[in-house]
């Protein structure tokens, strides 16, 4: 087993990559410190605790990202530091205060932590393409999407787009501080992230893909959307940390589809789930713009193909009672 005698520390570790992580370090033999705003809180820990191998090599601590220093007893000892903690809200109430600040001083809380532990190798930093698609101009069908991309801060900044922008300012921070310490730094970018939950409450991209599912709505008023197993997105976290020639920024996109080819998939594998009525009939499929697999690829990755992904996505969403038919 690759992590046999090895510690590592997942921040955030009750969300839904990360439980994911967990998990799959825990298989791979790893010994995990993983950090929750509350061990009294049995959503955030419950699941944690049930998986296999969590007996032996799970050690759960408490942090929160605001506070300074309140990682060092989390990461102490450790080689490998997956930081995927990160506020989550596209609510019109969210705020720029809210959302960017945590997102920023947190990443760099974790960081200063990994700095003054000499243990820690390398850093993974879970991050998202919404620091590289975001742009004022609609992409267009001949474009390919890699991680030479970046979003444009200004036009986040316009459309109060207070997520993208709080990932955007984070991942900078991120870098500058890497470079001016000398870390050894990965940055991870998925898309709309889906397949089944380990946690028991539901998650900010699984909402989404349930209301995609009831509703037909379409995530940022787009009628595209990125898609990629969580997963593989948990195994490449793993691979990032694992393959000594791993660096700089990954794209994470195992397939990008319309929204009503997403439910014509549904409605074929669930005759009875009732498809929003706008979606029914044969629609024309527009051609898309494509993200680059290249580099994910290079770390061995293999993307689940994207039905498998939508139908675990549902049975998880039966199996808890989010989603009844």
């Amino acid at each position: 087993m690759s992590g046999e005698g090895k510690v590592v520390c997942v921040t955030g570790a009750s969300g839904f990559i990360a439980s994911w992580l967990v998990k799959l370090l825990l298989h791979r033999g790893y010994t995990v410190h993983a950090t929750v705003r509350s061990l009294k809180d049995p959503n955030k820990v419950s699941h944690l605790l049930a998986l296999d191998g969590a007996k032996e090599r799970l050690h759960l601590f408490e942090a929160d990202l605001v506070e300074e220093n309140s990682f060092d007893s989390a990461i102490n000892g450790c080689e490998g530091v997956f930081h995927t903690a990160s506020p989550v809200s596209f609510s019109p109430s969210a705020t720029k205060a809210e959302l960017v600040s945590p997102a920023v001083n947190g990443t760099l809380n974790v960081l200063e932590s990994c700095v003054r532990t000499p243990s820690v190798k390398r850093i993974v930093l879970t991050s998202s393409t919404a620091t590289i698609m975001y742009k004022p101009n609609p992409i267009s069908p001949t474009d390919v999407i890699d991680d030479t991309w970046f979003s444009d801060k200004e036009f986040a900044e316009e459309t109060k787009q207070w997520y993208i922008l709080s990932k955007v300012f984070a991942e900078e921070a991120a870098w500058k501080y890497a470079g001016e310490n000398r870390i050894d730094m990965v940055s991870l970018h998925p898309a709309l992230v889906i397949g089944p939950l380990l946690q028991p409450i539901l998650n900010f991209s699984s909402e989404m893909i349930l209301d995609t599912i009831k509703e037909g709505r379409e995530f940022m008023s787009s009628p595209f959307n990125c898609y990629v197993d969580v997963r593989d997105v948990a195994n490449a976290h793993i691979e990032a940390f694992e393959v000594p020639s791993a660096s700089g920024r990954y794209c994470l996109v195992g397939e990008t589809m319309q929204t009503s080819e997403v439910l014509k998939i549904v409605s074929q594998l669930y005759p009875s789930l009732p498809i929003p009525e706008k979606y029914k009939g044969d629609l024309p499929i527009m051609p898309t713009f494509k993200v680059s697999q290249d580099k994910a690829k290079s770390l061995g990755i293999n993307f689940t193909p994207l039905e498998v992904s939508l139908k675990d996505t549902i049975e998880s969403l039966k199996e808890k009672n989010f989603l009844s038919f």
